[in-house]
């Protein structure tokens, strides 16, 4: 039997454009322009692509990001800035990007005299984060930031805040905002479709390489373990289900099997999230597991995805049937979406706001597991 839909498609287009995980679409200040006008006061063509400057050539550049952006319609590959230039050298032929806008972390200030880049999307290690989105605001781009938006509460504020004072739009790449099973999933919670949501529970952890020097288990650029980088999508995808923020923590840190890998970041947590609905959410991640899925249970009803996460394969299914969903590149969808935010001059979906609550988020999850007791958010 197929899963129960919403009255009218149309009801279900404008619930998916509106929403915000109950964050609303905070304004910064500019003042409303007609489409395709830019914030510096030029009309862009309402048919010109945006430029995109990725910043970090690894892998989710490599394998994600730049394959995505040769399917973008309102967006393209306009430029590069790394550190090594046998990949500068690679991505100019591959892509045919012009040599001036390719930059190296040394010039890329420079990126500001560059009318061919518009938007940068930045995807170095976490700790990074803050100071590549705050001189991108103030070279006067646009930015995307990879998730976990910081690794302080603090690092997320002096980002909005440079972005604010430029008059620049700022997105983080909760890419799982435009794919089409947890669309539905934002659905099915927030319009209680199977009534009032009483229960979440949700894992995404993968086992580490044999390399324990890969950033990802450097304290100081990840600025935590599995938590950030794929707990976060936990913690996610229980606010996109409710539609709101937690309220209350308590955790607890999993037993740390390989020592030698998991000196400075956790091997694994879990936790539970208390919502001002009544809902609790249980998440785990883990460095040394495969898991990854989404249970939601309502009053008269439940759903499941399984893989929830990934980046293609998503399959979902209710206590009413199937979910029969496209698959999707879920990264162009997400990088035409903000193109788009800054040609209408409207804001993201995906805000710096709610990046800075997930990190807010993140670091109660953490005190909880270090401390033991419950944590108010």
């Amino acid at each position: 039997m197929k899963e129960k839909e919403l009255p009218q498609s149309r009801n279900r287009r404008r619930f998916i454009k509106g929403i915000t995980c109950a964050l609303g679409t905070a304004a910064l200040g500019a003042p409303l322009l007609s489409y395709g006008e830019s914030l510096a006061g030029t009309r862009k063509p309402q048919n010109k692509k945006l430029g995109i400057a990725l910043v970090g050539l690894g892998n989710y550049s490599t394998n994600q990001l730049a394959p995505a952006l040769q399917e973008t319609e309102k967006c393209y590959l306009a430029g590069v800035v790394t550190g090594s230039p046998p990949k500068a050298e690679e991505w100019k032929k591959k892509y045919s990007i012009p040599g001036r806008n390719i930059y190296s972390y040394d010039t890329y200030d420079q990126i500001k005299d560059n009318p061919d880049i518009d938007i940068i999307y930045v995807v170095l290690p976490n700790a990074m984060h803050a100071e590549y989105t705050i001189r991108a605001a103030e070279a006067g781009k646009h930015v995307i930031c990879e998730k976990p938006m910081a690794t302080s509460e603090e690092d997320c504020a002096r980002m909005i805040e440079a972005c604010k004072r430029n008059n620049r739009k700022l997105s983080v790449g909760y890419r799982l905002h435009f794919e089409p099973h947890n669309q539905r999933v934002m659905e099915l919670g927030q319009q209680q479709v199977f009534g009032k949501v009483k229960k979440i529970d949700g894992a995404h952890s993968f086992v580490v390489s044999n390399d324990p020097d890969r950033w990802r288990l450097n304290k100081k650029l990840s600025g935590g373990g599995p938590l950030m980088d794929v707990g976060i999508y936990c913690v996610q995808a229980a606010c996109y289900t409710t539609g709101e923020t937690p309220v209350a923590v308590t955790a607890k840190f999993g037993e740390v099997t390989r020592p030698v890998y998991f000196d400075e970041v956790e091997q694994s947590v879990s936790w539970q999230l208390e919502f001002p609905g009544g809902a609790v959410a249980n998440g785990s991640s883990s460095y040394n597991e495969n898991k990854n899925f989404l249970y939601g249970e309502a009053e008269e009803g439940w759903w499941r995805l399984q893989p929830a996460y990934s980046y293609s394969g998503i399959e979902g299914r209710t206590s009413k049937g199937p979910m029969n969903y496209p698959q999707v590149n879920q990264q162009a969808r997400q990088m035409d979406a903000f193109a788009e935010c800054v040609l209408e001059n409207r804001e993201s979906r995906v805000p710096g706001e709610m990046g800075m609550r997930d990190v807010r988020i993140l670091m109660a999850i953490y005190e909880a597991a270090r401390t033991g007791k419950r944590v108010l958010i």
